[in-house]
């Protein structure tokens, strides 16, 4: 039976990348170590860096003028990074709030500035994306999520910023679609969803904005400190850098991010019909706001929702439980799950519909 992993991180990675993993973890290119057990400062890791950096540059058209950095502590620091780093003397920050995780980068943020709301959708039950983004130009940037993966919500456009250095959180969307990186002043993704395993997280940084850090803070949280030393201010996650590297060469021989966004815009699209065309499946985002990397519906039922997971387990459809502050279901359809495994879950809920429906 072919299992079909649908967590919402850490996720589904490319079963080819895996493979590839496996066949050079006892000895990588020849050396007779594991990736795993070379020093990040010799040669072989370095060259590997630069190899990996590049093919990051390439797949998001980065330009000179920014840079990449290869950090650990997930998002959830770079909530608390970004301000260090990017306030630069002013004393509020403007957030978009579309979710809890935007509603987390508030609470980090407000420990070290002021948080104005530019776009609040919680009184809506946070089920779309907002019409108006209301920016004040004494603040020092505009904060948004650009894909909420509790609820399943996802900009489809990028914000206009109106003057302001745009800052995203891209963590469950990054390289699922093309984007115009010089629209952001910093973009920042955890990896476990659309790059590789936990513990790295990525950065891209517009030079300019770099180098004016709150007082007294880390070299670790000082995007400048962290740029000088190629990442390596102390020992990075070489495995996760590792793994994201192999998923990088996966996604340029896949055909690049035009390719994915079709893919992945495909498998969405299947689910959703779907699920609109039920009368026991319900979906409540706003059909210009849904996912398309976490597609969050409801039965109509909700006492049907264990037999529902275990018969789901049973087919080889894993991890569909929805995040507790959400309940219900939640299918994550990353750039690595198949789409057979859209066409497996779409037939699943088929049939489960048929007989309980």
């Amino acid at each position: 039976m072919t299992i079909y992993n649908f967590g919402a991180g850490p996720a589904v990675l490319p079963r080819e990348v895996l493979l590839e993993a496996q066949a050079e973890l006892l000895d990588f290119r020849g050396c007779g170590m594991s990736i795993m057990e070379i020093s990040h400062r010799g040669s072989l890791f370095q060259n590997l860096y630069e190899e990996i950096e590049s093919d990051f540059r390439m797949l998001l058209s980065i330009p000179s003028t920014y840079r990449v950095l290869f950090m650990q502590g997930g998002a959830t620091a770079q909530f608390a990074i970004v301000p260090i780093n990017l306030l630069r003397g002013k004393r509020q920050a403007d957030y978009v709030v579309t979710g809890e995780w935007g509603q987390k980068a508030v609470s980090e943020a407000a420990r070290f500035c002021t948080v104005r709301y530019a776009a609040d959708m919680q009184p809506s039950g946070f089920d779309d994306v907002p019409d108006v983004i209301e920016t004040d130009p004494s603040s020092a940037y505009l904060h948004y999520t650009s894909n909420e993966t509790i609820r399943g919500i996802e900009f489809k456009a990028i914000p206009e910023a109106q003057g302001l250095p745009l800052v995203c959180d891209m963590s469950s969307n990054i390289l699922s679609r093309p984007v115009d990186i010089t629209r952001f002043g910093l973009v920042y993704a955890g990896a476990q969803k659309n790059i590789g395993p936990s513990g790295l997280t990525l950065v891209v940084v517009r030079e300019d904005l770099m180098g004016e850090v709150l007082p007294q803070q880390s070299r670790l949280f000082d995007y400048r400190q962290v740029a000088s030393q190629k990442s390596m201010l102390n020992t990075p996650p070489t495995f996760a850098i590792y793994m994201a590297g192999l998923v990088f060469r996966w996604l340029k021989r896949q055909g690049g991010l035009v390719a994915m966004q079709c893919l992945n815009e495909r498998k969405a699209k299947k689910l959703y019909d779907y699920i609109d065309s039920s009368s026991l499946y319900v979906c409540r985002v706003k059909a210009r706001a849904r996912s398309c990397m976490n597609v969050a519906f409801y039965l109509r039922d909700e006492l049907l929702n264990s037999r529902f997971l275990s018969d789901a387990e049973k087919a080889g459809l894993m991890q569909l439980r929805g995040h507790k502050l959400a309940g219900g279901m939640r299918a994550s359809i990353y750039n690595a799950m198949p789409e057979e495994g859209v066409d497996a879950l779409v037939a699943f809920m088929t049939e489960f519909e048929r007989l309980n429906g």
